[in-house]
């Protein structure tokens, strides 16, 4: 009879290893009959059950018999149950026992059993115990504890990839706290020898943050066909997805993506950047695709939804695709983003804020939640709240260009120049710093700021040397021709002024700031009493009285364009303690998806909208920047995605101005 009983053990085994789990379900029942139902043999039942998603009645198989009171790998198989029929409480209890204390250390949880001949014991379930516990704090959104647990599996088996990667792609962790995470673990304990502990810390390190400028991966010399993997290459493109450098990252995850069509990490990534490059057909093609094969995974619906956020008059059905992803998957990061920029796109501030809210629970360690909400802020003039979540972004990502802008603007709108002036020129630097690739045009609302705040601090030449700068890059820009004008007519060159502003208006009529500042102007030339017709000579020659405008225009306002949301706002040009009046105003964000996927999971809309994805934003001026999935972003970007994303508007030029 034992032999009888051995050979349908091994039977079933066998249809196991060949993925025939029903008939492994049928053979395993008549051994564990036979065998009167041995610890080994239910153990293996259970495991049959459970691959034929029969969960609850593989955890009463267990519990019925009291298993899970003797040996931790039953306490975990019914708890693993529980939790894939999205029991949570009935799980955690499982897994907590009668202990209530969840910060205790669930080590000193286990009973200490025998080993049995078949099952895994204690000490090797102990790592698969924390990574559970994790997940099911996670699902009920204790994101604190669930991120302890993370660790102290990573802690008991630096092997663990699964631990890790929540960690990391669901943005638990600051980028300063992802490398403290990783110089923590004890990799000199846990790997056999020094080559093993070198390309452990190589692949975990690719994974972290990619907010600094990418540069060569150093691939240890015992694994240097790593070149060539495709994660590490997914990792190379995120990095240069992050510093703006789209076009570059795309040609990575297009190659990555004929090798692997449906490489999940990639896939985020690659569809934040098709929102940022605006590459709606291949987009379109790539939804369907993805629907077609996997119409149960988040990616595929965040995909569609993203196609339809790029067409302005479709947002209702981006908004249905952006929330079926969230249905499947809550805890999306990008697509809660990419579902904020569509509601930012019409106005509709406190849903867009909404969405950035559930996103920031659910990115921590990601910063383009928190400058999407400064942004609604600054557009609903809350400029104190908008300063305090520019703030929470900056202390994520110090270096990041659109949450720099952001600030500028803040102070300039609380007059504080000078700080303005450090923001702005800072944000400068490190756009130059990214690179020629970065697409520059969409920063030309920077320059303008700066030409703003130098003009306040009375810098004329540098003013109109910034204006310049922004009307190449935006050469047919009403608002920068109108701050050009704005400034020579401070400058008492009346004759310049109305040619730029003939200009603006030419370019957009009905734009109350500039044809009234034109109206002036002509009367303080004809005041001037200059020649009006031959040559015109030197200045020196007819002397220019010192311009005292007194003018007031009221119940002026310009409606904002409406785009997707992602970068900032702009400044408007009222009171410089003489002519006009001194209220900064921010303009409605505009476009970019940040996906988050990051990018990948949750990163920007970046992001996908990321995770992870830089956009700026546009409304009827110019305005500042945001990143986005993964469509973050982002899109990084996102999302990110995190839904993330580039520069189309700078300061505006059309508030009420003050006698």
């Amino acid at each position: 009879m034992e032999g009888v009983l051995e050979r349908i053990r091994n039977v079933s085994a066998g249809c196991i290893s060949k993925f025939q789990y029903e008939s492994a379900l049928f053979w395993a029942d008549k051994a564990a009959s036979l065998s009167q139902y041995e610890a080994c043999d239910v153990y293996h039942l259970a495991q049959c059950m459970f691959h034929m998603k029969q969960y609850d009645r593989a955890a009463l198989l267990i519990i019925r018999r009291q298993l899970h009171l003797k040996h931790s790998v039953f306490r975990y198989l019914a708890a693993k149950c529980y939790a894939e029929a999205k029991q949570w409480q009935a799980a955690l209890d499982l897994l907590e026992g009668c202990q209530k204390d969840p910060n205790i250390s669930l080590s000193k949880k286990l009973p200490s059993t025998e080993s049995v001949n078949g099952i895994p014991d204690d000490k090797e379930m102990l790592t698969s115990l924390h990574l559970l516990r994790g997940n099911i704090y996670e699902a009920m959104e204790v994101r604190e504890i669930a991120a302890e647990c993370y660790k102290d599996a990573l802690k008991a088996d630096i092997f663990c990839y699964e631990a890790f990667e929540r960690l990391i792609g669901h943005h638990m962790l600051r980028a300063d706290e992802e490398k403290e995470l990783l110089e923590s673990l004890p990799m000199s304990d846990l790997c056999k020898g020094v080559e093993e502990e070198e390309l452990v810390r190589f692949l975990y390190k690719t994974k972290l943050k990619k907010y600094d400028k990418p540069g060569e991966f150093e691939v240890p010399d015992s694994a240097d066909n790593l070149h060539e993997n495709l994660d590490v290459a997914t990792s190379l493109a995120e990095r240069h997805y992050y510093n703006c450098e789209f076009r570059t990252s795309y040609k990575i995850t297009e190659g990555i993506l004929k090798s692997d069509p449906y490489h999940p990490s990639c896939l985020p990534l690659h569809v934040a950047l098709l929102v940022e490059l605006k590459e709606t057909n291949k987009l379109f093609y790539l939804a369907h695709q993805l629907v077609g094969k996997y119409p149960d995974l988040p990616i595929s619906w965040y995909a569609v939804g993203c196609y339809y956020l790029l067409q302005p008059k479709k947002q209702e059905l981006a908004r249905r695709y952006l929330l079926k992803t969230t249905l499947l998957n809550r805890m999306y990061g990008p697509a809660w983003l990419a579902y904020g920029h569509s509601f930012a796109s019409q106005n509709e501030h406190d849903q867009a804020m909404a969405a950035y809210f559930t996103a920031s629970q659910l990115m921590r360690g990601c910063h383009l939640p928190f400058l999407y909400i400064g942004l609604e802020y600054s557009v609903t003039n809350n400029t104190k709240l908008a300063e305090k979540f520019f703030s929470s972004a900056l202390e994520i990502s110090q270096d990041d260009p659109h949450a720099l802008h952001e600030m500028g603007v803040a102070a300039y709108t609380n007059k504080d120049l000078q700080s303005a002036l450090k923001y702005f020129n800072k944000a400068l630097e490190l756009i130059r710093i990214l690179g020629e690739e970065i697409h520059i045009e969409e920063w030309g609302p920077l320059l303008n700021n700066l030409g703003h705040t130098h003009r306040k601090l009375k810098n004329y030449d540098q003013a109109l040397d910034y204006h310049r700068q922004a009307l190449i890059l935006m050469p047919h820009s009403a608002e920068t021709y109108s701050a050009i004008g704005f400034v020579y007519a401070y400058m008492g060159n009346y004759l310049e002024s109305i040619e730029y502003l003939h200009k603006s208006l030419g370019l957009r009529r009905d734009d109350a700031f500039t044809s009234n500042l034109l109206d002036y102007v002509v009367e303080q030339f004809a005041d001037a009493d200059k020649p009006i017709y031959g040559d015109i000579e030197s200045e020196e020659a007819y002397p220019i009285p010192t311009m005292d405008i007194n003018f007031k225009i009221d119940d002026y306002s310009t409606p904002p364009s409406s785009v997707k949301p992602s970068g900032g706002s702009d400044i408007t040009p009222e009171d410089d303690s003489k002519p006009f009046g001194d209220v900064a105003t921010l303009s409605t964000p505009v476009s970019g998806v940040t996906t988050i996927p990051t990018i990948a999971e949750g990163r920007g809309v970046m992001m996908a909208w990321s995770e992870s994805n830089s956009t700026l934003s546009d409304a009827h001026t110019s305005t500042s920047t945001t990143q986005t999935p993964h469509t973050a972003r982002m899109q990084t970007k996102s999302f990110t995605g995190d839904m993330v994303f580039s520069t189309d508007d700078d300061m505006d030029l059309d508030d009420s101005i003050n006698s």
